[in-house]
């Protein structure tokens, strides 16, 4: 394959900082501090298991579960634009 200026390794080194760099944003998104035990948008009780396996949480399953269909819904990931795609 035909990489003009750029290095033998440079299509894997980008793919190896695009992973570290959302490794890095989901991270960075996790919850911190101490975990509450009720829910901070229904004030339903969050489980002891939940607040073990995930130190921090605010929310319970089902807020949670809406949260994050929201936040997909927004991710702003433009497959189109991918060559990947493209090429298919």
């Amino acid at each position: 394959m035909a990489t003009g200026w750029a290095g033998d390794n440079a299509v894997n080194e980008q793919i190896d900082a695009t992973v570290k760099d959302g490794i890095q944003r989901v991270r960075s998104r996790m919850p911190t501090g101490p975990s509450l035990e009720a829910c901070e948008e229904c004030g339903a009780a969050i489980p002891e298991a939940r607040r073990v396996a995930v130190p921090g949480v605010h929310l319970c399953v089902p807020c949670q579960e809406a949260h994050d269909a929201e936040e997909q819904a927004y991710s702003g990931y433009n497959r189109r634009g991918s060559k990947d795609s493209q090429l298919r």
